[in-house]
């Protein structure tokens, strides 16, 4: 076995694991963890059924472990009570758990990472400004169909989705959100695309 086979093999091992604990007598009802795992349970399968076909760089790889594990953690705890949501309410004087918006940032900082390196090595895109604009709005694009399934599980089950909305109250949830996700993806591009080719040049 490669190194290059090993360390994604590592990640996979640490989230597989975390995912097992996350699943363990969530704080919620089931149907909220498995809301807010549902993007990890349907990536994850995808992604080792295309393993032999197409490998993303270890960068990458990272990046997808870390936005799996702020999921899991959302979930096993319901992003309006993670812990951490807690202490930065208490460092920071907010008024309320603003996990959620780590998650919505991770929303728009992995996907925008994940659709330039899908491009760059299977289109004729070139890293360059049209490149980080068609990263950013697919970024976009999934945190408005997010929100839309958001809205829909709403609909079905209104009380059961309470804590998947995650909401607490706030009436410009939504907007802000959607804000983080943009936030995300650009900071991403900023100040780790230069460190991203690195990883591509190594191909």
């Amino acid at each position: 076995m490669s190194k290059t086979d090993i360390y994604p093999k590592i990640l996979l091992a640490l989230v597989v694991i975390f995912f097992g604990w996350s699943g363990i007598n969530p704080h919620d009802s089931r149907l909220t963890w498995v809301l807010e795992t549902a993007p990890f349970m349907i990536a994850l399968p995808i992604l080792l059924l295309t393993y032999k076909r197409f490998q993303f760089t270890h960068f990458i790889y990272t990046i997808i472990a870390i936005h799996a594990i702020v999921l899991m953690l959302g979930g096993h705890y319901s992003y309006a009570k993670v812990p951490l949501g807690f202490w930065m309410e208490d460092w920071f004087g907010w008024t309320r758990n603003n996990y959620d918006k780590i998650g919505h940032f991770m929303q728009g900082f992995g996907p925008v990472l994940y659709a330039r390196e899908l491009l760059i090595r299977t289109s004729p895109l070139k890293p360059g400004k049209w490149l980080n604009v068609i990263t950013v709005s697919i970024a976009l694009a999934i945190s408005a169909i997010y929100e839309i399934i958001e809205w829909l599980s709403s609909l079905s089950n209104p009380t059961d989705t309470e804590a998947f909305l995650g909401t607490q109250g706030y009436i410009w949830d939504t907007q802000t959100d959607m804000f983080m996700c943009f936030v995300g993806a650009i900071v991403a591009l900023l100040f780790f695309s230069k460190l991203h080719n690195r990883y591509l040049d190594r191909l």
